[in-house]
């Protein structure tokens, strides 16, 4: 890791230097970095070392947000660039998604070394839009809107989630005609998902990774209550108010939603619009303990953000015995393409990509040559092929989310 600050650097020091780590500042409880004047103020009287260290946050993660951040500004205007340079070619390719923002630097710098090499052996050019998913799925769509004929559709997505992927009004109406085909070569899938099926049965949908979900117990407001361990317990009514949700992440709030009411149906659903306390960015959930009042018991987050809490702190992750929520990673190759696709599609599949998800992001990769390092105890939560195949998967998202606002106003 390229030292561009210490322990002794004062907040100040980093912050001017490097104007584009304010945000992981004031994302992460230092609020006041966020006006100049306070920030010079108060900058320049604490180091890193000890402002951390007064907040619970650990030192070498949090040093590794900042270095990333540092260095996706001195590699986006590359990226960006390589992006905005499109070829008019009709022979080109066209790839477009959203990718986990954890993930976004390192898997765009792979694989514009992969476009090089692509257009030298092939002769094709590779146009490219892969913002980070923080964007939203209004950006997809956009790319999708208007179109009506599978020719128009770009010919590769990736995404998180299951919103636009099984709507018929989006790319569902797509897959139903056929227009898409999993050809990524992985017959089998992760050791880590040896207790479900991730593999697409009718081979329209490919995976390459997972977005779990598990708690974050605030051990100080828990009290004499027992430390939450499954989905069920959280719907208990003892934790009304009293849970944090990504419900601002919509690719995983959703997965979350429908495991719910696949398991527990609308009351489960109502139960945990009941027991929300609020919707928080993961990075601020990190930090819920510090909140002056209103603090969270469960705090419901991406595997990834676990890591930020310190160890020996007064907040403890816990992966649920049932098993943890996954939001899938899925990729939709045209099969009208498949010929000139089949080199990306077997790069997005590859070890790299898979190393770059599980070892950078915290996302586990369904590539089998991967090592999770997840303990093999730890389940994940999965709605199932059959069930995606039997049921309106769009609809019951829709459903779903007016029994869970329902609660809400009931409350």
């Amino acid at each position: 890791m390229a030292e561009y600050f210490d322990k002794k650097s004062t907040l100040w020091e980093i912050t001017e230097k490097y104007p584009e780590t304010i945000p992981v500042f004031t994302s992460n409880g230092f609020q006041n970095m966020e006006d100049k004047e306070k920030r010079e103020k108060f900058g320049k009287s604490v180091n890193l070392d000890i402002s951390l260290m007064l907040k619970q946050i650990d030192y070498d993660l949090f040093a590794k947000f900042l270095t990333e951040a540092i260095e996706a500004k001195n590699n986006n205007a590359d990226l960006t660039l390589a992006e905005n340079v499109r070829s008019e070619d009709l022979e080109a390719l066209n790839i477009v998604g959203l990718l986990p923002c954890p993930v976004r630097i390192p898997l765009l710098e792979g694989f514009n070394n992969f476009i090089e090499s692509y257009r030298k052996t092939n002769n094709v050019e590779i146009n490219h839009e892969l913002k980070a998913a923080s964007m939203g799925l209004d950006w997809v769509e956009n790319n999708i809107q208007g179109i009506e004929e599978v020719r128009e559709l770009p010919d590769l997505f990736i995404s998180a989630g299951f919103d636009m992927f099984f709507d018929e009004k989006m790319i569902g109406k797509f897959k139903e005609q056929g227009a898409f085909e999993d050809t990524t070569k992985l017959e089998t899938f992760n050791s880590s998902f040896k207790d479900i099926v991730l593999k697409d049965p009718a081979r329209h949908y490919s995976m390459i990774g997972v977005v779990p979900a598990v708690f974050l117990i605030n051990l100080k407001e828990l009290g004499e209550h027992s430390v939450p361990t499954t989905w069920e317990d959280i719907l208990d009514p003892v934790y009304e108010n009293r849970i944090s949700l990504p419900v601002g992440d919509f690719d995983l709030f959703n997965g979350i939603l429908l495991n719910i009411y696949k398991n527990y149906g609308d009351d489960g659903v109502q139960a945990l619009g009941r027991n929300l306390l609020e919707s928080l960015h993961p990075s601020q959930m990190v930090k819920s303990d510090r909140k002056k009042e209103n603090r969270p018991i469960v705090t419901i987050m991406p595997y990834f953000f676990t890591k930020m809490a310190k160890e020996g702190g007064t907040m403890k992750a816990v992966w649920p015995e049932d098993g943890a929520i996954i939001s899938p990673i899925f990729m939709l190759s045209k099969k009208e393409k498949i010929d000139k696709l089949q080199p990306v599609i077997d790069f997005f599949a590859s070890e790299e990509v898979g190393k770059i998800l599980s070892h950078s992001g915290l996302f586990p990769s369904t590539n089998p040559a991967i090592d999770n390092n997840i303990a093999e105890e730890n389940k994940f939560m999965w709605l199932g092929w059959d069930y995606i195949y039997g049921n309106d998967i769009s609809g019951q998202i829709k459903h779903c989310e007016a029994v869970f606002e329902n609660a809400l106003v009931e409350v």
